[in-house]
């Protein structure tokens, strides 16, 4: 084994060549001096002492690792086959190719290897009791289980593999929570199905089963003993659900950019809040045909400012990229580079007041070409800031 190899040096990220790859052009190139075999993988020893790193762990296919003094420096991304098996009926827009065409693309990305894989699980029935009431859960399960076509309300189509299928992509965000308050990575993705932030307590609504985000911020209160959760929804329909869930709670503020009107019906700018939780709902209805331009106003003038003013300990993406001027089923004209942009100023308001702790979830995006294009350029930005 030789007893050099040539690292690359690109803002404060530092990554080995692999013979075959071409890596982006770096700002700065270094030999270091030794490598270590420990059982299956090689260790860099030794790192300049100016740097911020501990060390990288090449692994023998190839994937490595980097860790920062004192926490790691990756991205969790959760992604989980099964849930393609969730079957809402023919010609039906939130189908299993969304998944399929997505992670196709996120493959083929050179930086696909530096996310880290989190398992996700079945979210235990007492997490889906902190949103949902008992009898819902119990019907939602029973319905799958009888074959029934919908449940509820004919857009929630629903197939025997369907309630494992929505408690799947409930526990992806339980998994990356976990990891995230271990300390394993700074933040985290879940590419699953089917969405969650328009079901209701007792009523499946919207392609929606069991509200994903909504039971994830318990979980990050009553598990990890976080005080203040922010929850932005950028998807392009109004996450009522999540609303309504924590509309008398102020210790979880709810930021929602959506077009207006349009369905579900709520999300208007008067929505603010009841009780203790009067001011923690900030609605921006966006019109019709708003752009990347409107959007980013929006951010400047309502989204940033609530953000920074509430201080949260994290914050929680309802990850809806429907926006995107591609998408079938609205109209708005947001690029992919807009939700580059948006995820950049997150990750600024994170870095602030949350210590980076940033969990984004998959709500819509129905446009196979759109979806993949919006969700990669999400997740270079969340890589970005975890090697930054």
């Amino acid at each position: 084994m030789s007893n050099a190899t040539e690292c690359h040096w690109e803002r404060q990220r530092r990554y080995p060549t692999r013979k075959g790859k071409t890596n982006e052009p770096s700002r700065r190139t270094e030999t270091i001096d030794r490598l270590d075999v420990r059982g299956d993988a090689r260790v860099v020893n030794r790192v300049p002492d100016n740097s911020n790193f501990r060390g990288i762990a090449l692994a023998p296919d190839g994937i490595f690792s980097i860790t920062h003094r004192g926490r790691a420096v990756t991205t969790g991304f959760v992604y989980e086959p099964f849930c393609l098996r969730h079957n809402p009926g023919q010609g039906h827009p939130e189908r299993s190719a969304r998944l399929s065409a997505t992670i196709a693309h996120l493959e083929r990305q050179p930086w696909y290897g530096t996310l880290a894989p989190v398992p996700t699980r079945e979210a235990e029935k007492d997490w889906l009791r902190s949103t949902h009431a008992e009898e819902y859960i119990a019907r939602a399960e029973a319905a799958c289980q009888q074959g029934a076509a919908h449940l509820d309300v004919p857009d929630v189509g629903i197939s025997p593999d369907s309630f494992t299928a929505a408690r799947l992509a409930a526990g992806g965000g339980l998994a990356l929570a976990d990891r995230l308050m271990a300390g394993d990575i700074n933040n985290g993705f879940s590419l699953t199905r089917p969405p969650g932030h328009h079901a209701e307590s007792a009523l499946a609504l919207g392609f929606c089963l069991f509200n994903n985000i909504a039971i994830l911020a318990r979980y990050l209160q009553s598990k990890h003993g976080l005080e203040k959760i922010a929850i932005l929804d950028w998807d392009v329909h109004h996450g009522n659900g999540t609303q309504h869930t924590f509309e008398d709670d102020g210790s979880v503020l709810f930021v929602s950019l959506h077009q207006y009107p349009y369905y579900p019906g709520t999300g208007a700018h008067s929505e603010t809040g009841v009780g203790q939780g009067a001011g923690a709902t900030i609605n921006c209805p966006m019109t019709a045909g708003s752009t990347d331009e409107d959007y980013q106003a929006a951010f400047s003038e309502r989204v940033l400012p609530a953000l920074n003013s509430f201080g949260p300990d994290a914050i929680l993406i309802s990850a809806g990229f429907d926006a995107h001027h591609d998408d079938p089923l609205a109209n708005i004209d947001l690029s992919t580079e807009c939700y580059r942009w948006m995820s950049e100023r997150v990750v600024e308001v994170a870095d602030q007041h949350a210590a980076g702790r940033i969990l984004s979830l998959l709500e819509g995006g129905y446009s196979l070409d759109a979806l993949p294009l919006s969700v990669a350029a999400h997740l270079e930005v969340l890589l970005d800031s975890s090697s930054a």
